[in-house]
C-alpha cells in the first residue's frame, strides 16, 4: 500500500511538472509571438512615414523645379553654369525619389509590394511626371546649347501645365499612404488585445488546474509525514540491534583487512583516479606517505609524466569491464619496476563504483627474460657481422683479381691489336680493288677488337675509381658507356658531393651502378638513362632511372630463377654488404628508377 500510494505520488507531481511546464511554455510563446508582431508593424509603421516624409520632399521638389525653370526662362538673361547645374541636381534627386517610391528601395527601406491602389495612383502620375521631366531635360539642353528661348516657352508651359496635376496625384498617394498607416495601427492594437486576452486564459487554467491540485497534494503529503516520523521512531529502536551485528562484521573485516595490508600490493581507487586506500606493502613499495594523498594512484604509481598519462586513459577505458597485464614503472630513485597489473571494478552502492588494483611484482623476472633476450640478440648479431666480413673479403679479393686481369689486357692485348690495326693500314697489294676492299674490312674489325678490348678493361676495374674516387668514376663510367652503347646516358652530381669513402664501399657503390645501367641497356631498351647522385649529413643516395619498357616487380620476384630475377637478388645483396637500402620501382611502359642509399660515416 505503501509502495503504491509513493508511485501515485510521483506519476502527480510529473504531470503537475508537465502541465506547469506547458503554461509556462504558452505565456513565454505569447509574449514571443506578440514581440515579433509588434516590431514587425512598428518597422512598417517607420517605414510608412518615412515613405509619408518622402512623398511630400516629391511635392517641394517639383514645386522647386518649377521655380528654378522660372527662374532660367524669364528672370536671367544668361543661364550660368552653376545654375544649370543646380537645376540638374534637383531634377535627378527628384528622378530618384520618385523610382524609390514606385519600385521600393532596399537602401531606404522601401517596399517593393504595395497596395493595388497605391499602383493604380502612380500608374496615374507616371506620364504627368514623365512629361515634367522630358521638358525640363529638353530646356536644360536648350540653354547649354543657347537655343532660342522660343521654343524654351513652350517646354516651360508644359512644366506649368504639368506640376499643378502632379502635386494633385502626391497628394492622393500620401493621403493612401497615411490611410493604410492607420489601418495598420487598427489592426496592431486588435491583435495586441486578443494576445493578452489569451495570456489571461492561460494564466486562470494554470491556477485551477495546477496550483490548486499542487495545493491540496502538499496538504496529503504533510500529513504522511506525521505518520512516517512515529514509523521512524520504531525504526531507530531496530537500528540499535543492527549496530551490534555491525560492529561484530567490522572486527571480522579488520582482521581480513591486517591479512591482505601484509602480504597483498593492493589499492582502492575512485574512478577519476584519486586513492580511497592504500596497503601498507604496497605504500611502502611506492614510498606513498600521507603527505601524498592529495595526489591521483597514476602520480603515486610513477614518476614518469606519458606514463601516467597512459595509465590514467586505461582508468577511464577500463573501469567498467577491468583489465590485466603487465605495466613498467619508474619510481622515485628511477628504476624501472614490473607490476603484473589486475583492475577489477567493485560495485559498493547503486551508482557507486570502485576499483580494486591487486598487483605482483615481477621486475626480477623481467630482468631475467631481458638477460635472456640480450644474450641471444649478441649471439645473432655476432653471427651477422662475421658474415658480412667474409662476403666482404670475398668481393674485395674478386675486384682485386679483375683488376689484375684488366691490367694485363690493356698493357698486353690491346697494344698488340693497336700495332695491327696500324701494319694492315700500311699494306699495298698488286690487286689494288680487293686489297682495298680487304684494308677497310681489317681496319673494321681492328676497331670493333680494340673497342671490345677497352670495354672489358673498363668494366673490369676503371683507374678512376682508385685514383679520383666514387663521384669521378661515375661520371667516366656513363660517359664512355654513352659513347659505347649511342645511348643518352648522364650524370648529375646535384649535392656537389666530393668526399673520398671506404674502398670497399666505393666498389660496391660503382657495381651497383653500373648493374643496373646495364640493366637498363640491356633488358629494358631503353635510350634515354640519368643517374643522379645526392647526400646529407648521414645518407648518400643514387638514382638510376630509364625510359624503357619497365617490368612487374612482383612478377620478377616470383622467378627467382631467371636472369634478371638473379641480377635483382644479387643487387640487393651486395647493398646489404655495406650497410644500405635498394628501392625499385617500375611501371610497364613507362620506365624504372632504382634508388640506393647508403650510410656515410662521419
Amino acid at each position: 500500500m505503501k509502495k503504491s500510494n509513493q508511485e501515485e505520488d510521483k506519476i502527480t507531481f510529473k504531470n503537475l511538472r508537465r502541465l506547469y511546464f506547458f503554461a509556462l511554455l504558452t505565456i513565454a510563446l505569447t509574449i514571443i509571438v506578440s514581440q515579433i508582431l509588434v516590431q514587425y508593424n512598428l518597422n512598417q509603421q517607420l517605414s510608412d512615414s518615412k515613405i509619408i516624409n518622402f512623398s511630400g520632399k516629391q511635392r517641394m521638389l517639383s514645386q522647386k523645379i518649377v521655380k528654378e525653370v522660372l527662374i532660367l526662362h524669364y528672370v536671367s538673361d544668361t543661364a550660368s553654369a552653376k545654375q544649370i547645374s543646380h537645376l540638374e541636381e534637383v531634377l535627378a534627386l527628384w528622378k530618384k525619389n520618385q523610382n524609390a517610391l514606385e519600385n521600393g528601395s532596399d537602401s531606404l527601406a522601401f517596399p517593393k509590394e504595395k497596395s493595388e491602389t497605391i499602383n493604380r495612383l502612380y500608374l496615374e502620375i507616371n506620364p504627368i511626371f514623365n512629361k515634367i521631366v522630358q521638358a525640363t531635360d529638353s530646356f536644360l539642353q536648350n540653354l547649354k546649347q543657347k537655343k532660342q528661348s522660343a521654343e524654351n516657352k513652350k517646354y516651360v508651359q508644359i512644366i506649368l501645365e504639368n506640376e499643378g496635376n502632379f502635386l494633385s496625384k502626391m497628394n492622393e498617394i500620401v493621403t493612401q499612404y497615411d490611410l493604410e498607416a492607420h489601418e495598420k495601427v487598427t489592426e496592431q492594437r486588435r491583435i495586441e488585445y486578443w494576445i493578452f486576452g489569451f495570456t489571461l486564459l492561460v494564466l486562470l487554467l494554470e491556477f485551477f488546474f495546477i496550483f490548486k491540485p499542487t495545493n491540496k497534494k502538499i496538504e496529503r503529503l504533510i500529513t504522511r509525514l506525521l505518520s512516517s516520523e512515529k514509523k521512524a521512531l520504531k525504526l531507530a529502536y531496530d537500528t540499535e540491534i543492527l549496530s551490534e551485528i555491525k560492529e561484530n562484521s567490522v572486527k571480522e573485516l579488520k582482521s581480513l583487512n591486517y591479512a591482505m595490508e601484509n602480504t597483498l600490493l593492493y589499492c582502492r581507487i575512485a574512478p577519476d583516479g584519486s586513492i580511497i586506500h592504500i596497503g601498507e606493502k604496497f605504500a611502502k613499495l611506492l614510498n606513498y606517505t600521507k603527505f601524498s594523498s592529495n595526489k591521483k594512484f597514476s602520480e603515486v604509481l610513477t614518476v614518469d609524466e606519458k606514463e601516467q598519462t597512459n595509465f590514467d586513459r586505461l582508468i577511464f577505458e577500463k573501469q567498467r569491464s577491468g583489465w590485466q597485464g603487465e605495466i613498467s614503472i619508474l619510481n622515485k630513485e628511477n628504476e624501472t619496476i614490473w607490476l603484473d597489473l589486475s583492475m577489477v571494478p567493485v560495485m559498493i552502492k547503486k551508482d557507486e563504483l570502485e576499483l580494486l588494483i591487486v598487483c605482483f611484482n615481477i621486475t626480477e623476472r623481467k630482468k631475467a627474460q631481458r638477460e635472456v633476450e640480450r644474450l641471444n640478440l649478441e649471439n645473432t648479431t655476432e653471427k651477422i657481422n662475421q658474415q658480412k666480413i667474409i662476403s666482404s673479403k670475398i668481393v674485395e679479393n674478386q675486384e682485386n683479381e679483375q683488376n689484375r686481369i684488366a691490367k694485363e689486357i690493356h698493357d698486353g692485348i690491346g697494344q698488340m691489336l693497336t700495332g695491327l690495326k696500324f701494319s694492315l693500314e700500311s699494306i699495298n697489294l698488286d690487286d689494288r680493288e680487293k686489297s682495298e676492299q680487304k684494308i677497310e674490312y681489317l681496319k673494321k674489325l681492328s676497331l670493333d677488337i680494340i673497342k671490345g678490348v677497352r670495354t672489358a678493361t673498363f668494366n673490369l676495374m676503371p683507374p678512376e675509381l682508385s685514383d679520383h674516387g666514387i663521384v669521378s668514376s661515375l661520371a667516366k663510367l656513363t660517359q664512355e658507356l654513352s659513347k659505347l652503347t649511342g645511348k643518352e646516358i648522364l650524370f648529375y652530381n646535384k649535392t656537389d658531393f666530393d668526399r673520398r669513402l671506404d674502398s670497399l664501399i666505393e666498389i660496391n657503390i660503382y657495381r651497383l651502378t653500373q648493374e643496373a645501367i646495364n640493366n637498363a641497356i640491356k633488358y629494358a631498351e631503353s635510350s634515354h638513362i640519368i643517374v643522379q647522385l645526392s647526400h646529407s649529413e648521414t645518407l648518400l643516395s643514387i638514382i638510376i632511372d630509364d625510359n624503357g619498357k619497365g617490368f612487374d616487380i612482383h612478377s620478377v620476384d616470383k622467378k627467382r630463377n631467371s636472369e634478371s630475377g638473379m641480377g635483382l637478388l644479387f643487387m640487393k645483396e651486395r647493398i646489404q654488404y655495406i650497410n644500405g637500402r635498394v628501392f625499385i620501382n617500375s611501371i610497364p611502359g613507362e620506365g624504372t628508377r632504382i634508388t640506393f642509399n647508403i650510410p656515410i660515416l662521419k
